[in-house]
């Protein structure tokens, strides 16, 4: 194969090389590696870029590179190692995406990534990632530029020689293009109303894949959910009068609750039938139990009687004592 020699009379690497190295790069870290983030890289530029790998050196590294050559070495590695988790990495490979390799914690990884945002311009034709909002205040420009801001139906005044803006002014919707009149005020005002950086829209993980908001979920919040589960659980079973290991404990107290009415309303008993029995034909044992607390909150309430008598007392003797001195 011939090499072509560059101006600067080092060799160039031919392509068919470069994407054999690329392949088995990927392939290597496919192999290191158990757990991958998906990002989106739009709007990303090569310094930025460099700066979050430079943030992520360590336990982490990052792969860009074509869809097409990424998924040929995915699938070579599937045909070589039968790993067939790696063809749901293979289908996540859709638009403008990289990969990022790492052994951290996936969600450390994704807070350390989401430091990189930059603030970007508002360019003609640009789909907008948020709303825009332009603020009260000064703007810094000069009274004649108040007939840009009637086209655009921003009501402003005249204070101190420049064009201030009077109320809050929603300027672009999340959605919507961004106009050339848009652009030329945001550009006229220096805001810089959009950020870019890597998006995370996947995880893998040893052949699982998931939306990254699983990584916000905290222990109470699994918890919560296993605990949901097991609800569910209990209550299909019950239904299906079908016994499991945590549906028992309920079915045992159900024919609990069942044989005792069945005691109640026929001469059939068992000794912890006999008492609620008990209690039925005599009522009154009711305030018997009840006593006990009664006592004891008349107790509580004589005492809290007693106190303002005290004082009564005292304050009687503090008169009688100043009555001596009357005279």
């Amino acid at each position: 194969m011939a090499v072509k020699k560059l101006a600067s009379g080092k060799s160039a690497i031919p392509k068919a090389v470069k994407k054999q190295n690329y392949s088995n790069k990927l392939r290597g870290l496919l192999d290191d590696y158990s757990k991958v983030l998906i990002v989106h890289v739009d709007n990303v530029g090569s310094n930025q870029l460099q700066q979050i790998r430079t943030g992520l050196r360590g336990d982490s590294v990052v792969l860009m590179g074509k869809n097409t050559l990424m998924k040929r070495a995915i699938n070579e590695h599937i045909r070589e190692t039968g790993n067939s988790n790696l063809k749901h990495l293979e289908q996540l490979l859709k638009g403008n995406v990289g990969l990022i390799f790492t052994k951290g914690d996936l969600k450390e990884i994704r807070e350390e990534i989401a430091k990189y945002k930059v603030g970007a311009p508002a360019r003609v034709g640009l789909v907008a990632p948020v709303d825009v909002v332009i603020p009260v205040g000064n703007t810094g420009l000069d009274p004649s530029q108040t007939s840009f801001f009637q086209v655009l139906n921003i009501p402003t005044k005249i204070n101190k020689g420049t064009v201030e803006i009077i109320t809050p002014v929603d300027l672009i919707k999340k959605g919507d293009k961004v106009g050339s009149s848009e652009a030329s005020l945001l550009t006229k005002l220096s805001i810089k109303p959009f950020s870019y950086g890597l998006v995370v829209q996947k995880v893998y993980e040893d052949g699982s894949v998931y939306s990254p908001e699983v990584l916000d979920l905290t222990e109470d919040d699994l918890a919560a959910k296993f605990a949901a589960g097991l609800s569910n659980v209990v209550a299909v079973t019950l239904g299906l009068s079908y016994p499991s290991m945590i549906a028992v404990p309920h079915m045992i107290i159900n024919g609990y609750k069942n044989v005792l009415s069945v005691a109640v309303d026929t001469e059939y008993s068992f000794p912890l039938a006999e008492k609620v029995k008990e209690y039925l034909k005599d009522p009154s044992k009711f305030a018997v139990a009840a006593a006990p607390e009664a006592v004891t909150g008349g107790g509580g309430g004589a005492a809290a009687k007693e106190e303002p008598k005290v004082e009564e007392a005292e304050e009687s003797d503090e008169d009688c004592m100043l009555n001596l001195f009357d005279d």
